[in-house]
């Protein structure tokens, strides 16, 4: 039987399944009565994976029951009269999963083909190989398959968002103006965020409370001069023209650490700036940053949910080389040149896994290159 299994197309691209209710599931006499079968490819574990309509009515999990075993389901109470429709609609499952294998099916698959008499690993609890998977997945989110998520948030007057639940380290930070186009955002390398603000007497020594810790200053002074800051003030921006600029360019300032003629690129930014609070867990944002919404693009580490414990396919093969030579380096009394051969074999296939998942699409790089063909004019 095929991977897709029993799943029709209309099931996959509605996440989920259809019943028309027959006279038999609507006979309190027949045996089917109130039961409906599910025949999706991979059947819920249980009832919270799923809610069910009955003509576009939401019904309460309390009136029927789930066996995941066999996929039915058996109405309690309630049961759907004759020709109602009964949708079954999946949570937690999203369009494309078929280019991905999931966790427990990637445990499944090792342990058969690599744990047993006369395999290369004899013995190996599922626990084990269950903790170096979720340790690869991990990895690989890391570098090679990259979970990348991107959380769409409104700067509040504050000038402070919370980082994601799930985040590991940004790949960057945008704000979306009104036609949906994205400006970066780039970190602000003059200024930073305090992890502790520590109060002072008028003579410089440290203040303490009650318990001999350190008091200390919420918000610092650095983080609430910077909320004050006006961009304008560093890159040079300005609403005069050029002429007024000529003219009164040491009234407008602008000779000074930003001025227009030997500015400093680095910081010739219109788009705003923001700096990482890693301790407390938080981005800062300048004053001209207030009201506008962002795009926050962050790394996760592929595990914050059931869901995301899953693998590309187009890397499993790296990850059961990455379980076998995990398992293999931390046994006692295994020759070292096998060892290296497995260590040799996962760096390979991360190798290709890396390459395969790049992505390069020759269309899309010849469409770049014709750029490249323009002539500059003198």
């Amino acid at each position: 039987m095929g991977l897709l299994g029993t799943t029709t197309a209309e099931q996959y691209y509605k996440i989920s399944q259809r019943f028309v209710t027959t006279a038999n599931q609507a006979d309190s006499t027949h045996a089917d009565y109130g039961k409906y079968t599910l025949t999706v490819s991979s059947l819920p574990a249980a009832e919270t994976d799923f809610i069910i309509f009955v003509n576009d009515t939401e019904v309460n999990r309390t009136t029927y029951s789930y066996d995941g075993s066999t996929g039915v389901i058996s109405f309690s109470s309630g049961h759907p009269a004759a020709g109602a429709v009964v949708v079954v609609k999946f949570i937690d499952r999203a369009l494309g999963d078929y280019r991905y294998i999931k966790l427990k099916d990637i445990v499944n698959n090792f342990i058969m083909g690599f744990v047993g008499n006369g395999k290369l690993i004899p013995i190996a609890d599922r626990s084990e190989v269950l903790f170096h998977a979720k340790r690869g997945i991990q990895e690989f989110s890391y570098d090679i398959s990259r979970m990348e998520k991107i959380q769409e948030v409104e700067i509040p007057p504050t000038l402070t968002l919370p980082m994601p639940q799930d985040y590991i380290s940004y790949i960057s930070l945008s704000w979306v103006d009104d036609a949906g186009v994205e400006h970066p955002i780039y970190p602000a390398k003059y200024t930073s965020r305090p992890s502790e603000s520590v109060a002072q007497a008028d003579d410089g020594a440290y203040l303490f409370d009650s318990d001999g810790g350190t008091l200390t200053i919420t918000p610092s002074i650095t983080e609430g001069r910077f909320k004050d800051f006006q961009l304008d003030t560093l890159n040079g921006t300005s609403q005069q023209d050029d002429y007024f600029l000529y003219t009164h360019y040491i009234a407008n300032r602008l000779h000074t650490f930003s001025s227009r003629y030997g500015i400093n690129p680095e910081i010739a930014n219109f788009n705003g700036v923001f700096v990482v609070d890693e301790v407390n867990g938080q981005f800062g944002f300048d004053s001209s940053m207030s009201g506008r919404i962002i795009t926050i693009k962050y790394v996760s580490d592929g595990l914050a949910t059931d869901a995301e414990m899953k693998v590309h396919k187009m890397a499993e093969d790296a990850l059961y080389k990455y379980i076998v030579f995990n398992i293999l380096s931390t046994r006692a009394n295994i020759p070292e040149y096998i060892v290296n051969r497995y260590r040799k074999e996962r760096r390979a296939a991360m190798r290709n896994a890396k390459l395969r998942l790049s992505n390069l699409n020759i269309k899309e790089l010849t469409q770049v290159m014709r750029g490249k063909s323009k002539q500059l004019k003198h």
